[in-house]
């Protein structure tokens, strides 16, 4: 604003009269002295602009290095952020292949833990039969040797009532193909009533024949059960040190799969602060730019206001400082008397009504320090105007900078409750988040054990139903097999019968039986005049080769009578056995069919189980690490929404004062400020009493 308090003197008539001697009116025209004070305005306002383009280049200078700091903070955050994204990342895909290196471990443990149980099964099935097969050996070769040592005492008779004999007749008669006919008979002669046709040497002979082999045998079944021991004990060890290297592995895979977990969650949560303090940055710069925007366009329309200002005090300095109003005024100021306006005053009129203004200011506010101590230098009689000026200068600066300080202090305290608040309520959200994920994940855990629990159970009944439908397929294709062998057995020994019966009933239906192949030794005797050796009986039923034994009733009967009628019979009875294997082998194919079926849909099944159960314990243990991680957070953000308490607290002990008497302690500065700057104008005459004039000396500072 213009300064107007001497301008408006000028235009305002009446104005008390004071004495001014006739030298001071001598001396000179009195409308210079309003252009000193016209120039000592210009100057001061020239003083003050050039104060504040200094202020304002450092507010700039602050502004732009502080918009370089932030956008500095943001770059670097989003570095950080593409590092901590690439990170995390890296860290999901080493989790999945810990995953699945777990999986595929536990595996390989299992499978080593069902190598050992099968082997040691077999094992003790192998042990079991050699510790019986031993028995029975040791038995019968203690038998043996009894029997040799009493014919070669003469107490064969008494032997033959012992335990020892009868084990030896049952060896005899179990161990039929070690003997030939005779020997057999021999040995079952003796035992039987101690008599021998070819006498106690040869029955010696025979049974420390039997006693060395049986021995030998023992000795090789003792080699191959120790060797089996031996390569048992190494399977067991080798399986058990994989299984231990497995299960070490597994052990130390799970605990870094679990500090993996953690560092990916910190990870991300590092990810997160450091784009909420990216955002927080970027918002920053945007208010800090339209901050200093602003500022600058207010500092623009305050140079533009004091260069009018300072072109209309030039202009009126020019109007009243020209030669030919100079002479106008001297003549129409020809005395003091007749002059419209006081230049000059005494010091006691200024002082007094200089501190008439002080006084009513500090009646306003009775707890100014600075009004009392002004009023007390303008008490004084022997300080010059200079320096009670001076004291209202360091005075007045004085109010400027606590006013300053309290209003970056209240700019500070909103912005720190406002700050603490945003950050009481995110770390609510997080705490409360962290209970919902806390409760999730518990949920998911009982789930996820249940379901374990359930795949583990249909496995389970899937391997029974495998094993029930293996054992029942075996059973039925054993009795396909006998059935089909007695149905072509019997088929084969009909249609033999059959043809036997054309031969003699219709010969020209016989089929004669194939020409016999001679070997070659048979042929080279045929060809020097010798006879083929008699064909071999094919023995089986009645001489036909066939092996499946049959109960058939034998009959006579006349030539001619009833032959037609029984192969008719035969006929019906070949029909009827091409039809039950037909049948069978239907059903057998049928049944094969469905079983492999049957299985392939079980191997599919259990595959899909076994590897949704994998999924499912992996999904349990990250479940596991997620909770203890959502546990720790939650423990955090609660500490950290204590701390936060704290700290509001505190800015509420340190702010509420201050915010509550703001206004009153800003208004009572100004009114000080005011106040002084007013009592400095009086004593450097101004009249407030006359011209009523108000100036704008807190410019900028409202």
């Amino acid at each position: 604003m213009m300064r107007v308090g001497v301008v408006a003197a000028l235009t305002v008539a009446g104005a008390e009269a004071a004495s001014v001697s006739a030298a001071t009116q001598a001396k000179g025209n009195p409308i210079r002295k309003v252009v000193t004070m016209l120039q000592m305005i210009t100057k001061k306002i020239e003083k003050e602009g050039k104060d504040n383009e200094d202020l304002h280049e450092q507010f700039i200078c602050e502004c732009n290095k502080n918009q370089a700091s932030l956008q500095k903070a943001i770059d670097t955050g989003a570095a950080a952020g593409s590092d901590q994204a690439a990170a995390l990342a890296q860290g999901g895909e080493q989790q999945k292949q810990l995953v699945q290196d777990i999986s595929d471990e536990k595996a390989a443990r299992a499978s080593a833990k069902e190598t050992i149980a099968t082997a040691t099964s077999i094992r003790e099935k192998e042990a079991k039969a050699f510790a019986a097969m031993k028995a029975d050996s040791e038995a019968n070769i203690a038998s043996m040797t009894a029997a040799i040592k009493a014919l070669r005492a003469g107490t064969g008779g008494s032997f033959l009532q012992t335990d020892a004999a009868k084990t030896l007749r049952d060896l005899v008669q179990t161990e039929q193909d070690r003997f030939s006919q005779n020997d057999r008979e021999e040995l079952s002669a003796f035992l039987q009533s101690g008599q021998s046709h070819s006498g106690t040497d040869e029955i010696i002979g025979m049974l420390e024949q039997l006693k060395e082999t049986m021995s030998k045998d023992l000795a090789d079944a003792t080699a191959t059960e120790e060797d089996a021991i031996k390569t048992f004990n190494e399977l067991v060890a080798a399986k058990t040190k994989e299984f231990e290297t497995l299960q070490a592995s597994i052990e130390e895979k799970m605990t870094r799969l679990g500090e993996l977990g953690v560092a990916n969650a910190e990870m991300s949560n590092a990810g997160g602060d450091t784009a909420d303090a990216g955002a927080a940055d970027a918002k920053a710069l945007a208010d800090l730019k339209a901050a200093c925007e602003k500022r600058q366009k207010e500092y623009e329309g305050e140079v533009k206001s004091q260069a009018e200002e300072l072109l209309a005090l030039a202009d009126t300095i020019a109007m009243l400082n020209d030669d030919d109003a100079l002479e106008l005024f001297k003549k129409a100021l020809p005395s003091a008397a007749s002059s419209f306006m006081q230049m000059t005053a005494s010091e006691a009129a200024l002082r007094t009504r200089a501190l008439a203004l002080v006084h009513a200011a500090h009646k306003k506010h009775t707890k100014s320090d600075k009004l009392a101590f002004l009023a007390l230098a303008l008490h004084g009689k022997r300080k010059g105007f200079d320096k009670v000026v001076s004291l209202i200068d360091r005075m007045a600066a004085q109010l400027k900078v606590e006013q300053k300080m309290d209003n970056e202090k209240k700019d500070y305290c909103l912005a720190e409750f406002d700050k603490a608040d945003d950050e009481k309520k995110a770390l609510e959200r997080k705490v409360s988040d962290s209970a919902t994920a806390i409760m999730d994940a518990k949920e998911t855990l009982a789930s996820l054990v249940e379901e374990i629990k359930k795949i583990q159970a249909g496995v389970k009944e899937l391997d029974t139903n495998v094993a029930d439908a293996t054992s029942q397929r075996q059973e039925e294709n054993a009795v396909y097999k006998q059935t089909m062998a007695e149905n072509v057995a019997a088929k084969a020994l009909i249609e033999m019968a059959k043809n036997r019966m054309n031969k003699f009933y219709n010969p020209s239906l016989y089929k004669a039986a194939p020409k016999r192949e001679l070997s070659e030794e048979d042929r080279i005797a045929v060809n020097m005049g010798g006879t083929a050796p008699p064909t071999p009986a094919p023995g089986g039923i009645a001489g036909t080769g066939i092996k499946v034994f049959m109960q058939v009733d034998a009959g006579v009967q006349k030539k001619g009578e009833m032959g037609a009628g029984v192969i008719a019979m035969m006929d019906l009875l070949l029909k009827d056995l091409d039809n039950q294997i037909t049948v069978g082998e239907t059903e057998e194919k049928n049944a094969q069919e469905d079983y492999e079926t049957a299985m392939e849909d079980a191997k599919t099944e259990r595959a899909a189980n076994t590897k949704l159960l994998g999924e499912k314990m992996s999904a349990k243990a990250e479940t596991d690490s997620a909770l203890e991680q959502h546990t720790e957070d939650k423990a955090s953000f609660t500490e950290q929404l204590q701390g936060n308490g704290q700290y509001i607290a505190s800015l509420h002990a340190d702010c509420d004062w201050l915010l509550e008497k703001f206004d009153q302690r800003k208004e009572a500065r100004t009114d000080e400020i005011d106040a002084m700057l007013k009592a400095k104008d009086v004593l450097n005459g101004a009249d407030y009493s006359l011209l009523q004039v108000t100036r704008a000396h807190l410019r900028g500072h409202q």
